[in-house]
């Protein structure tokens, strides 16, 4: 069973890591405005969280056997088609959440810093005497 979820982690988190690199792409393309790119960031991420709640609850109705998880340890299993359907679309389903609980906890914090530096930018402008 801990292989099982290894491997389910393995192949969750590759695709994590891709669309972190994209995120943080494109925030890196938008650095000339902090507040911008801690924004685009913060609804990318988001969107990501969204996309692995989707897969959550759609893992245990798609067929496990187009997936990267059953041709890595789907062929070694011995049970029956429907009891290796349910083993692994559980396992998925669960570790869909996961990744998605961490991502909603990145978007969170892309989100208080995007209000933060903007909350910072409407002081220092409120602060700063008109120029002359």
């Amino acid at each position: 069973m801990e292989r099982i979820i290894a491997v389910a982690d393995q192949t969750i988190r590759r695709a994590c890591g891709f669309s972190a690199f994209a995120v943080g792409a494109t925030m890196l393309a938008l650095s000339f405005d902090l507040v911008l790119a801690m924004r685009v960031g913060a609804v990318m991420t988001t969107a990501v969280c969204i996309a692995l709640l989707v897969q959550s609850v759609r893992a245990p109705q798609v067929d496990v056997r187009r997936t990267e998880l059953y041709s890595v340890v789907g062929r070694g299993l011995t049970l029956p088609r429907d009891r290796t359907q349910r083993l692994l679309g559980e396992v998925l389903a669960d570790r869909y959440l996961w990744h998605a609980d961490r991502a909603a906890a990145a978007a969170l914090a892309l989100w208080a810093g995007a209000l933060l530096l903007w909350l910072l930018r409407t002081l220092r402008a409120a602060l700063m005497p008109a120029p002359l």
